[in-house]
């Protein structure tokens, strides 16, 4: 049997019964042997031929943990041969246990990895791979030509669904589910439904994952690795399996399918599409998005890299330097001669609170103390630059207006004082208490450094001395210790004097401000 398959312009899947017996051996063990045997040719993929599982003549174990997933044929489920002698053949063959329609001919059926065959005897049989022809379109086009301009991964989607419609496939709703890697943000939700304008953007937190409605979803089992999924939702009761398909049917959708999208690191993000449409996808229809899949994750992995990128130096380094790191400011020595106030806040009696407390409900507190200093520091216009230790280094960039800066740095000082006095570490100990040190000046704003490892910081006396002022303000007992030109007319200043400061050349006249 010789078997023609003529060119095609789109995806397929073509099963043939082959004639007479068919062999398969790894080598001299002879495998399956079959006269039922199948061969399924598909767009892109070399001949594979199928033995029905009872022509088998070798044990098979239980299925292992691989899974992959077509949107044609489901999910294949890969099992060990067992040879004589014990000897294993890992993952050597996969079956679909619940074929998609467009797979039935091959339900029952096994499928050799290449690797566990030697020798494949055809018998009579000789097998042509068809000819693909050229899968394109106005998805494709679009992919090579205008996709890479869209500014968002919202434009993306939008344009996404617009260039599907336009190949003439019946997308009802579709959904990209993209990991991101920040504090606070587990990742992107983007949904797109027919009849409701725009893009709408949901990023859950990292409780999405406790969450029933997700641990029961397609997504978590897609984003497991646990293979793709797909549903026809036009039988007279609705899947029982997710309760998104319920819902989804009572809706009229026909057809649904959630295939991954791998990114280049191994995450498996997540795409959905639903149709509306009497016999919902074709195997054409779901073959052109399988078929770029790998493209359009590629596109969406770039928006998430940018985000990503971006949310880790404002983790790091704050949201102003991370723009400036971000904007091209990443050579040592790069940075500006900026006016600013500078702060310079410690927790006092961490020690005492370290030897006192468990491991980790310190860590728990010194992480609540770096919150709401940031907090009340980012409220009147502030940066947290970085954490030394049990201290916040805070800037306040003066901009055109030197003395706004400066009264928001006190402003800051006082908040942060008050809110510190709201918590109580434990019914034996104080409320946290702090020393602030403020000065202000001119200082670098950029980077330092080594070649391969830099620090991103503001480098000048200002700097310096709002530090030493802290730790004065320590030894003398006031909270709030500032230089001269930190004070506004306003300000219920003590008068300290000159003091003498360690590692400042000259005194600096200081001020101790009150707290409330």
């Amino acid at each position: 049997m010789n078997i023609q398959v003529s060119p095609r312009s789109g995806y397929g899947i073509l099963v043939e019964q082959l004639d007479g017996p068919v062999a398969a051996y790894h080598g001299d063990t002879l495998l399956a042997q079959s006269s039922r045997a199948k061969v399924m040719y598909e767009t892109r993929l070399s001949p594979v031929v199928y033995f029905p599982k009872e022509d088998l003549l070798v044990d098979m174990d239980k299925a292992c943990s691989k899974t992959t997933f077509c949107p044609f044929k489901g999910t294949a489920h890969y099992r060990d041969l067992i040879l004589p002698g014990k000897k294993e053949l890992c993952s050597a063959v996969w079956s679909y246990d619940e074929t998609l329609p467009e797979a039935r001919q091959i339900k029952g059926h096994v499928g050799f990895i290449p690797e566990a065959l030697d020798r494949l005897d055809l018998g009579p049989n000789r097998l042509q791979a068809p000819d693909d022809g050229n899968i394109s379109g106005p998805l494709v086009d679009w992919l090579l030509r205008e996709a890479a301009f869209l500014p968002s991964p919202e434009d993306f989607t939008q344009a996404f669904v617009a260039k599907l419609h336009e190949q003439g496939l019946p997308v009802s709703r579709l959904t990209i589910l993209a990991w991101a890697l920040h504090p606070r943000i587990a990742g992107h939700h983007y949904l797109w439904e027919k009849g409701v304008p725009g893009v709408e953007t949901f990023s859950p937190s990292y409780e999405i994952h406790e969450k029933p409605e997700f641990k029961n979803s397609p997504l978590r089992h897609v984003s497991k690795g646990l293979g793709g999924l797909r549903y026809r939702l036009t039988g007279a009761t609705p899947p029982e399996d997710f309760p998104i398909l319920r819902d989804l049917r009572d809706r009229g959708m026909t057809d649904y399918v959630a295939m991954p999208l791998p990114f280049s690191d191994g995450r498996i993000n997540v795409l959905t599409v639903a149709s509306d449409a009497p016999d919902g996808f074709s195997t054409a229809d779901l073959g052109l998005i399988f078929e770029c899949s790998a493209v359009i994750a590629r596109y969406y992995e770039v928006f998430m890299q940018r985000e990503n990128a971006q949310a880790v130096l404002e983790t790091y380094v704050g949201k102003r330097s991370g723009a400036r790191v971000l904007g091209g400011n990443i050579r040592r020595g790069d940075g500006d001669e900026i006016d600013a106030a500078i702060m310079f806040c410690d927790l006092r009696g961490s020690t005492l609170l370290e030897e006192t407390l468990p491991r980790d409900k310190y860590i728990k507190l010194l992480n609540r103390f770096f919150e709401t200093t940031s907090d009340v520091v980012h409220e009147n216009g502030g940066e947290v630059l970085k954490f030394i230790g049990d201290a916040v280094l805070a800037v306040f960039p003066a901009g055109q207006n030197p003395a706004e800066a400066r009264a928001q740095a006190l402003a800051a000082a006082r908040g942060i004082v008050a809110a510190l006095a709201e918590i109580e570490p434990c019914p034996s100990l104080p409320n946290l208490d702090c020393a602030i040190g403020i000065a202000s000046g001119s200082v670098l704003y950029g980077n330092i450094g080594s070649q391969e490892r830099l620090d991103f910081t503001v480098i000048g006396q200002a700097a310096n001395i709002a530090a030493r002022l802290g730790d004065y303000g320590k030894t003398i007992g006031h909270r709030i210790v500032v230089s001269r030109d930190i004070l506004t007319e306003t300000a219920e200043a003590k008068p300290l004097g000159h003091v003498k400061l360690h590692n400042v050349s000259q005194p600096v006249e200081s001020f101790a401000i009150a707290a409330d």
